[in-house]
């Protein structure tokens, strides 16, 4: 024990004094280690496409217009932001991780004005509410930024202007509050249920000069009412926008659900709680066991490692100290945490919409962030009565937060990687279309884009000089979440394909459809109703065989050069390894040159490329049978077979055609014998 303390002592003379003036800089690195390791390798994602594209299109004035149906007061924000901002997606992370820096600084001000005299206890929550593991959308950056963010710290901002309205008595202090809480509550329905903690603020403030309880409620309400005000009006419009305006977000339904709303809350107390104080903040854990040898997984622990490191530092040479009684503010904290995670959750149950961590879904908990860092930290102020063992705790939690937030950003990095090969596949296999055109697929190889995410930057690669006020040239269609809706109706011929996409639109028909396939781990492919058609690919899903009939190629301009994909929206083109060669092969294919198609298989054999689906061979079969080199064609076929048996259907095929096209005895003969082997049917 004694050379415990002895090495701290030893430790706190080597390391020099944190004061107060050194925690912007360090919710400045712990930004970076949670937030920004990762950042030149994540993207767009989400809705940022449709913004982004709105923004260099359209102009960043259409966001007016874009959104009057669905949150008209979010406009001027997009407006100031895109105006200033490039839609450049590193450009944009950067900016997200200022505005996540920036959202720590608002939180910690604004409890440093309410309470006054427990500073350590204030970082703590500052601390916490910067590194919250339950919300992995930071890398969204910008439609969250806009969307959330902004309104987020104007909102903290506010509590801070009123407390320090309260303690100064000034007026303008009581306006500027006013004005930051018409931007936290107007452009986002997201935080409208959060205004009743600055009631309980004010009332626990108060306490500090007021002893006796209904004064102080008296007077509470008072000082309260002009944000009252401000709320119920907020909450007027919301309720006229949701029943009887245009409002169309999420497909809410408030005015029929609010009594299941309100028994999903009670019942959902406990899983809320739980998610809140206990899932969230060690999540890293299982996360990590799942799978520790991984690289993500090492580097995340390495990460978890470092910041525990950092942080036991940090905090034995903070000088930092909290001179009000604790117990008062551990009592205050978690009663305004508690309440405020019940309050946070209420908008979300209104909407019908599920609080799932780990997914697109765990944005909502962005209303109870700030609450349940409050939470946390009064519970561990309550629980932990050593300082240095509560410091210990604390800086685990939080550099498991680091961790998590890591392994969220890798996630993102995936996708971003999986969307910059979708864009490149794209450009090698289809150099260009025919306006109208529709890509119809039954998903796409990305967790956090959408088809209609996606249309845009379809758009930006092949209608670059798109004009304001045109139709979209193209779109996305996904049949697994359109099919029987307004947008695709059903997959017959001649049927209407109508993407409306905020102030523009989309009008297609079935008839001039490209069916596509883009495997999580495969290369694009074109289907067809002879080279990939329904039969070789039965085993996949309904949503995708059921439309490759529609699938019309000669949409494909085939000899039109490739479009440029700008640099800053996608990097530069990568290195050509097996799914250029297979979808520069497809093309050949449809161009019916087979000499082509043979000489970019012996290209990718020579460099050692081959297919992770068995699928891409078919091509190369084909044109090795046609080019006088069937004993090639036969032995990858044999490959593939023993690879793939889902293949023989399209090998059948492959050979039926080959039988027929070949022209000559020795040909006809090996491929009667192939289909044999096969055991087609005749």
């Amino acid at each position: 024990m004694k050379s415990l303390e002895t090495s701290d002592i030893r430790l706190q003379l080597i390391m020099p004094k944190f004061t107060k003036k050194s925690i912007p800089f360090l919710f400045a690195i712990l930004t970076l280690l949670a937030y920004g390791l990762l950042t030149p390798w994540v993207g767009f994602h989400w809705d940022d496409w449709a913004f982004a594209w709105i923004g260099n299109f359209l102009g960043p004035t259409e966001f007016i217009p874009a959104f009057r149906p669905f949150r008209p007061f979010i406009a001027p924000i997009f407006v100031a932001t895109t105006s200033i901002i490039p839609p450049i997606p590193f450009v944009w992370q950067i900016f997200g991780l200022v505005i996540r820096f920036f959202s720590a600084f608002a939180a910690w001000w604004a409890l440093n004005q309410i309470w006054t005299k427990n500073k350590t206890q204030n970082l703590a929550v500052s601390l916490l509410f910067l590194l919250y593991p339950g919300y992995s959308q930071q890398w969204v950056a910008l439609t969250h930024i806009n969307q959330e963010w902004i309104s987020l710290i104007a909102y903290l901002f506010s509590f801070g202007l009123t407390a320090q309205a309260l303690r100064t008595g000034k007026k303008r202090k009581t306006l500027l509050a006013l004005l930051l809480l018409f931007w936290g509550l107007f452009p986002t329905e997201y935080f409208v249920s959060i205004e009743p903690l600055r009631a309980l603020f004010i009332f626990f403030m108060l306490g500090e000069t007021m002893s006796k309880f209904w004064i102080r409620i008296k007077e509470s309400a008072k000082r309260w009412l002009p944000y009252l005000a401000l709320w119920l009006v907020n909450v007027a419009w919301l309720a006229y926008y949701y029943t009887r305006g245009g409002y169309n977000s999420y497909s809410v339904e408030a005015s029929q659900k609010s009594t299941s709303a309100l028994a999903e809350l009670i019942t959902g107390i406990w899983d809320l709680l739980y998610k809140s104080l206990w899932m969230i903040w060690t999540q890293f854990i299982p996360h990590y066991l799942d799978s520790p040898t991984a690289p993500t997984a090492i580097l995340g622990l390495a990460l978890v490692i470092l910041a525990f490191s950092f942080l036991i530092i940090y905090h034995q040479n903070l000088t930092l100290k909290s001179t009000a009684k604790k117990h008062l503010w551990t009592r205050q904290a978690i009663f305004i945490g508690f309440v405020g995670i019940f309050l946070g959750r209420v908008p979300s149950l209104l909407a019908g919409l599920p609080l799932k961590i780990g997914s697109t879904f765990d944005r909502l908990t962005i209303s109870i962030m700030f609450a349940s860092a409050l939470l946390v930290a009064g519970l561990l102020e309550l629980l932990i009565k050593n300082e240095k063992w509560r410091n210990l705790i604390l800086s685990g939690l939080l550099a498991l937060a680091v961790g998590q937030q890591f392994l969220s950003a890798n996630e993102f990095r995936r996708d971003w990687e999986r969307q910059k090969n979708l864009a490149w596949q794209l450009t090698w296999r289809i150099p260009a279309m025919k306006e109208g055109t529709a890509l119809i697929t039954h998903e796409l190889p990305m967790v956090y884009e959408s088809d209609q995410a996606m249309t845009a930057p379809l758009n930006w690669i092949y209608a670059p000089n798109y004009q304001a006020g045109d139709l979209l040239p193209y779109a996305f269609v996904n049949t697994e979440k359109r099919l029987g809706g307004y947008t695709l109706p059903s997959l017959e011929m001649d049927m209407p394909i109508k993407v409306p996409y905020r102030t523009v639109r989309f009008e297609g028909n079935t008839s001039a459809a490209i069916v596509i396939y883009a495997p999580k781990n495969g290369c694009l492919r074109v289907l067809d109703s002879v080279y990939a058609n329904a039969q070789s690919y039965k085993k996949e899903d309904d949503f995708l065989t059921d439309a490759i009939y529609l699938s019309d190629p000669s949409r494909i301009l085939t000899d039109a050069e490739t479009p440029d994909i700008p640099a800053s929206l996608f990097g530069k083109e990568p290195a050509h390894e097996w799914c250029y060669y297979s979808t520069k092969a497809e093309l050949a294919r449809q161009q019916g040159d087979w000499e082509e198609v043979a000489r970019l298989g012996d290209q990718a054999e020579t460099e050692g490329y081959h297919p992770v689906d068995a699928f891409e061979w078919l091509p190369f079969i084909e044109g090795y049978a046609y080019t006088d080199n069937l004993e090639r064609a036969e032995n990858l076929s044999q490959i593939a077979i023993q690879k793939e048996p889902r293949l023989r259907k399209g090998l059948c095929q492959l050979w039926a055609r080959a039988e027929v096209e070949i022209g000559n005895a020795k040909g006809e003969n090996i491929a009667q014998n192939m289909q044999t082997k096969l055991s087609c049917s005749p």
